[in-house]
């Protein structure tokens, strides 16, 4: 079996800052749906277990050592005006959600897949999710319009382009924090 974490292949960035994140959209555990994130190092950094299959409500990503970091709830809107998802910090749903992440349903944006909006005062669009989710390329865009995360697709050796199961999460410094950027990518896979 290939391996699926980044290698020293001249495929890592560019910046020294940015994080390279490998997604295996696979568990760990066997019969579980879920991820498996690695570092440029190649060492496990995320983890999603998920262990019922076709649940949608509740997922929960932890860090390698399993403990929680992000519980990720969906909440859905009356009327059929779509779905919108609330994300806590750790494993505590009873406390006020930190963001909350909404598909966009804009028939004039059609480039916008999702917006992230803070659960603080202001309710403000924090981040916009631009792209496209099946192809693997998307776009996190914070203020300004400014790239802080994105996915792409990975290539292997001789540039040959795995499949969509295994992807890369590109993570800028400054800009979001590599645990929030994965759960992102989670609220993208239960979406499209």
């Amino acid at each position: 079996m290939k391996k699926v974490h980044p290698n020293a292949d001249g495929l890592s960035s560019s910046k020294e800052e940015e994080a390279v994140l490998t997604v295996w959209k696979r568990s760990l555990l066997f019969n579980c749906n879920g991820f498996t994130v690695f570092d440029a190092k190649g060492d496990l950094v995320f983890r999603v277990d998920n262990y019922m299959q076709g649940h949608k409500g509740s997922i929960l990503l932890m860090d390698a050592n399993g403990e929680p970091l992000f519980t990720i709830r969906r909440k859905k809107i009356s009327l059929g005006l779509g779905e919108n998802w609330l994300v806590y910090e750790g494993e505590e749903t009873m406390a006020s959600p930190r963001f909350s992440v909404k598909k966009s349903l804009n028939i004039f944006n059609n480039k916008c897949l999702a917006y992230v909006i803070g659960r603080d005062r202001s309710n403000q669009i924090v981040y916009e999710i631009e792209g496209s989710y099946s192809r693997r390329r998307c776009a996190v865009l914070g203020d300004n319009r400014k790239l802080a995360a994105e996915i792409r697709r990975k290539e292997g050796g001789g540039g040959v382009v795995l499949g969509t199961d295994v992807f890369r999460l590109i993570v800028q410094p400054n800009s979001i924090r590599r645990d929030f950027a994965m759960a992102l990518v989670i609220l993208l896979d239960q979406m499209f």
